[in-house]
């Protein structure tokens, strides 16, 4: 009998080290699961600063869905995001705070825009007509000519209808409402 008493009195050999227990595993999944949110955050958070999604609402371009990537000067031929200008036109057929503009790069510094009556011309090419009256009626004033200046440039759409640089009230693009370059995606 005294040998059962022993083993009753014995210490018990300890337990194996499972390193995957239950909680570490929840307090792990927690901490990966924080982590995945904290990088998908960043990553989207500096993906916003760099770059824009624009839908089109209008027809002067074929395309209705733009990335715009921020800061980035276009080059000749390619499709520029910019501020357009709060003139009183603008706003009535725009709105208060009307939308970037989308246009293709049509001359940039240095260019000469002519005009013959109200087709406008890029160094010697046609890119445009002018419209006498916009679609609500008002008068139209004819864009700027000449040399296009330093960090400016001549901006249009081949849309009968566009709303561009052939205008006074758009006028040359200049760096300073350039939102960036535009790609289309859809």
């Amino acid at each position: 009998m005294a040998s059962a008493d022993a083993l009753l009195l014995a210490p018990a050999s300890p337990a194996p080290f499972r390193f995957w227990t239950a909680q570490r595993r929840k307090r792990y999944a927690i901490f990966a699961g924080v982590a995945l949110i904290w990088g998908a955050y960043d990553a989207i958070s500096g993906w916003r600063d760099r770059y824009a999604f624009l839908i089109n609402a209008t027809e002067s371009l074929p395309y209705w869905a733009f990335v715009v990537e921020r800061g980035h000067m276009p080059a000749k031929g390619e499709i520029v995001s910019f501020d357009p200008p709060r003139t009183p036109l603008v706003v009535r057929h725009f709105g208060a705070k009307p939308p970037m503009f989308n246009k293709y790069v049509w001359g940039i510094a240095g260019d000469t825009v002519t005009r013959v009556d109200r087709a406008f011309y890029v160094n010697g090419v046609k890119v445009a007509v002018a419209k006498p009256v916009s679609r609500l009626g008002e008068p139209l004033a004819l864009g700027p000519v000449g040399k296009i200046p330093s960090g400016c440039m001549f901006v249009g759409t081949p849309h009968k209808d566009g709303f561009d640089s052939r205008y006074a009230q758009i006028g040359w693009v200049c760096r300073n409402r350039v939102i960036g370059t535009a790609t289309p995606v859809l």
